[in-house]
């Protein structure tokens, strides 16, 4: 196994300022670790704002399977905007950014990485691949470990007073376990033993632990964002829209999963998820196994991540930890960013792979008609991500050693 001990006593520098770094530097912070956070400008004018003086309110219920608990006010070592000084002498750099942000994050970040830094993506989303394509048109040949989680290790959410960002971020429920990998793969039992040194993952290590995944791409098609945020706000947009309005009830306290999702939703994201299963056999790659039964509840297969495969909430019941999550409006993440990179770069892997997607092609057509607007456009294509084109046998190589 690899010693991946030196991190212990290593800075940690998140990179981001939303729900998903936001509660990785409290948590992490609270575990004891030094934590810089790092958001760039404009965005970091809201979202850091006053954080070196007040630190991160981390709270919420963090429903798991364990009662694995933790919360307080978390101060950071360092509130900066600049990339180069949060990750000088970092040992684990956490980027925690939408994946839009991914790009010019990468950009400050890959001048000044160094030997021995593992790079952790909370979700993956193909930034793994994009990260390793730039770091070569970059001429950066540091000796660093890049990989990529499934999801993030919570459900969380920023207070917001009116349209501005606090510094409380509220976690509603904490992973017990995640799936991860490298890229290459040859990295992946290194990385998977660098989680042992993020605070921020002790309720997977000494829960259930993590997966290793197969391959980068095993990681992105487990990503449950897709199959459950795009059938759902799609087929829900009628409750969504309606709610506070025709339904009488506040709109902000509107969840697709406690108001949306159905047994039609549900048989909607296994279709989904069946058109994942054939790209992952296409390509030689794994993916996070699921059966049927799995699909039909109000936690839908999110509910694993933190309270095992027994967790069950059948659809006559209510799920009121996820209350108030959203999304509100179609103009939201669930969409916006989960049809041009999770759904269009499955589409172009279908096509590049010989396998039809029709479930997964519809949710394009249907988000872009609700819209107006072509939404892949802003996504990646195949060649962003450094492998369009490449043979079933060429992609593998790539993807497990990295040789192109």
């Amino acid at each position: 196994m690899a010693n991946m001990e030196y991190l212990k006593d290593l800075p940690i520098a998140v990179l981001g300022g939303g729900n998903v770094a936001k509660a990785i530097a409290a948590d992490c912070a609270l575990g004891g670790a030094k934590v810089r956070i790092c958001d760039v400008m404009p965005f970091a004018t809201n979202s850091l704002r006053n954080l070196d003086k007040a630190g991160i309110k981390f709270y919420g219920e963090q429903m798991n399977l364990y009662g694995f608990q933790r919360e307080g006010q978390a101060m950071m070592e360092k509130v900066t905007t600049d990339v180069a000084e949060a990750v000088k002498g970092a040992g684990i750099i956490v980027v925690g950014t939408t994946v839009f942000g991914h790009r010019p994050m990468f950009e400050r970040m890959i001048p000044h990485l160094e030997d021995g830094q593992v790079i952790m993506l909370f979700p993956d989303n193909f930034g793994t691949l994009l990260l390793r394509k730039m770091m070569r048109e970059a001429g950066c040949t540091k000796n660093v470990i890049v990989g990529g989680w499934s999801s993030s290790t919570y459900g969380s959410r920023i207070d917001m007073a009116g349209k501005i960002p606090t510094n409380r971020v509220r976690v509603y429920y904490r992973a017990i376990t995640l799936r991860g990998a490298a890229m290459p793969a040859k990295d992946t039992e290194a990385f998977i033993e660098a989680s042992k040194y993020l605070p921020s993952f002790d309720a997977v290590t000494y829960g259930d632990g993590p997966v290793a995944a197969d391959t980068v791409l095993d990681t992105a098609l487990s990503n449950v964002n897709p199959v459950l945020h795009c059938p759902g706000a799609i087929l829900g947009v009628s409750t969504m829209q309606n709610y506070g309005r025709i339904f009488g009830d506040d709109k902000k306290k509107f969840s697709i999963y406690s108001h949306a999702y159905c047994e039609g939703i549900s048989e909607v994201q296994y279709s989904f998820y069946l058109e994942e299963c054939n790209l992952a056999e296409a390509m030689g790659v794994s993916i996070q196994p699921y059966e049927k039964e799995h699909f039909f509840s109000r936690e839908n297969v999110l509910g694993q991540e933190y309270m095992g495969l027994d967790y069950v909430i059948p659809f006559d019941e209510q799920d009121p930890i996820q209350y108030g999550t959203g999304p509100f409006t179609m103009e939201n993440r669930y969409i916006t960013e989960d049809i041009p990179i999770g759904c269009n770069v499955y589409s172009q892997l279908g096509r590049q792979y010989g396998v039809k997607t029709p479930v997964i092609d519809s949710m394009i057509i249907l988000a872009e008609a609700i819209l107006k607007r072509d939404l892949c456009s802003t996504g990646y294509t195949l060649d962003d991500l450094g492998i369009g084109g490449m043979s079933k046998e060429k992609l593998n190589t790539y993807l497990r050693t990295g040789e192109l």
